[in-house]
C-alpha cells in the first residue's frame, strides 16, 4: 500500500524545515492548563494541517480557504494565548507570495497585516505597564519582515513561472525544428531522389529492351544505372548526415572545407565562447551559416568570404561577407534565405541582408539567460 506523500516531491526538503518553527508554540503550550490548553494543542495540529494543504492547494480555489483558517488560528493565539505566538506569521507568510494574482496578493497581504498588527497593537493598548509595552516593541522588525518577504517570495515564484515557461517554449521549439525538418527531408527527397529514382526506372526499363538487340549499348546503361545509383546513396548520406545535431564550432570546420574545395579563400573572427551557447540555437545557426556558405559557392561568382562572429550582453550576431555579384533586391527572397529565416524565427531571430561590394548577410540571435534564485529560509 503506497503511504500518502507529506509534502509535495518537487519542493524537496524545503517544507520541512518550516516544521520547526510549530516546535516553539507546542512548548509554549505546556504552560497552560485545562481546555485552554487542549484546544491549543487542537489548534496546532488544525495548524499543521493548513501548512500541508496550502502546498497541494497552490493555483487553486482551495488555496485561500487554507490560507484564512490559517490566519484566523494565529490570530486567535495572538489574542488569548500571547503575542509570542506571532511568530507563526512567517507561515502565511511565505503563502501570500505564491498569489499570481496581482488582485489577490494584495488582499492575502491585507489579510496578513490585519492578523499581525491588530493582535501587537492591542497588546501594547493593554499592557499593565510602560516597561511592558517597551518590551512589546522587540517583535516590530520581525513584523517588518513577515509583511516585507511575500513580495520577494512572489519575485521568486514569478521567475520560476517564467522559466517553465521558458523550458515549455524551448520543447514547442524543439518540436518545431522537428516538423521543420521533416518537411526539409521530405522536400529534398522529392527534388533530390524522386527524379533520379525515375531516371533508373526508365532505364532499367531500356536495358531490358537493349539485351536481345544492342548488348554494347545495354551495357553502357547499366554502368550508368551503377554511377546513377552511387549517386542517389551520397544523396541519402548527406540527407542523414543533416539529422545530427551540430554545433557551430563544427559547422565552421565544414564551412572552411567547403571554401577551400570551391577556391574561395576564407577569413574568420569570433570571440564568443560557443559553449555558453544553448544546443538548439547552436544546431539551428549552424544551419543558418550552412545555407549561407552554399549559397556563396552556387551563386556569388565570390573569391573571397569573411565569417565574424560576435556576442553582447544581448545578442550573438554573425556576419558572412563576400566579394561576389550581389544579390538582386528586386527579385524575391529565394528558398534558401527563406528558409534561413523561417528557422531563425522559431529563436526569435532575424535575419538581413544588402549589397555592398558583393553580399552582407547578418544574422541576429537573442541571448535568454535564466537567473538562479536563492531562496532564503526563514
Amino acid at each position: 500500500m503506497k503511504m500518502p506523500r507529506l509534502f509535495p516531491s518537487r519542493l524537496g526538503f524545503f517544507p520541512y524545515v518550516f516544521l520547526i518553527y510549530m516546535l516553539f508554540p507546542a512548548f509554549s503550550l505546556l504552560k497552560e492548563t485545562g481546555m485552554k490548553q487542549l484546544v491549543g494543542y487542537g489548534m496546532l495540529m488544525l495548524f499543521f494541517m493548513t501548512y500541508r494543504q496550502l502546498y497541494f492547494t497552490i493555483g487553486k480555489k482551495a488555496f485561500t480557504c487554507w490560507l484564512a483558517l490559517q490566519l484566523s488560528i494565529i490570530f486567535i493565539y495572538c489574542m488569548f494565548y500571547g503575542l509570542s505566538y506571532i511568530f507563526l506569521g512567517f507561515f502565511p507568510a511565505n503563502f501570500t507570495g505564491y498569489y499570481r494574482e496581482t488582485t489577490k496578493f494584495y488582499r492575502g497581504l491585507t489579510g496578513l497585516a490585519l492578523v499581525l498588527l491588530v493582535p501587537f497593537l492591542y497588546h501594547i493598548w493593554n499592557a499593565p505597564s510602560l516597561p511592558r509595552a517597551g518590551e512589546l516593541l522587540f517583535f516590530i522588525p520581525f513584523l517588518i519582515v513577515m509583511l516585507i518577504s511575500p513580495f520577494g517570495l512572489r519575485s521568486i515564484e514569478q521567475r520560476r513561472e517564467l522559466e517553465r515557461k521558458l523550458d515549455q517554449a524551448n520543447q514547442r521549439i524543439a518540436e518545431l525544428i522537428k516538423r521543420e525538418e521533416l518537411v526539409r527531408i521530405s522536400r529534398d527527397l522529392h527534388d533530390k531522389l524522386g527524379h533520379t529514382l525515375s531516371l533508373l526506372t526508365l532505364k532499367s526499363q531500356l536495358v531490358q529492351r537493349l539485351i536481345s538487340i544492342d548488348a554494347d549499348r545495354a551495357q553502357q546503361e547499366a554502368k550508368e544505372i551503377e554511377l546513377t545509383s552511387r549517386a542517389v546513396l551520397k544523396q541519402v548520406r548527406e540527407l542523414v548526415s543533416d539529422l545530427r545535431t551540430i554545433t557551430i564550432a563544427e559547422e565552421l570546420i565544414q564551412v572552411q572545407q567547403i571554401l577551400r574545395a570551391a577556391n574561395i579563400t576564407y577569413q574568420y573572427h569570433t570571440g564568443v565562447e560557443f559553449s555558453k551557447i544553448p544546443p538548439l540555437t547552436q544546431n539551428i545557426v549552424s544551419l543558418c551559416i550552412r545555407e549561407a556558405v552554399t549559397n556563396v559557392v552556387k551563386h556569388s561568382r565570390a573569391t573571397h568570404c569573411i565569417i565574424s562572429i560576435s556576442q553582447s550582453a544581448e545578442h550573438v550576431k554573425i556576419v558572412i561577407q563576400d566579394n561576389g555579384k550581389g544579390i538582386d533586391e528586386n527579385k524575391p527572397m529565394g528558398n534558401g534565405l527563406r528558409g534561413m529565416e523561417e528557422r531563425l524565427q522559431l529563436i526569435n531571430g532575424e535575419l538581413n541582408f544588402y549589397n555592398q561590394n558583393g553580399m552582407i548577410l547578418e544574422l541576429s540571435i537573442p541571448i535568454i539567460k535564466k537567473e538562479e534564485q536563492k531562496e532564503a529560509v526563514l
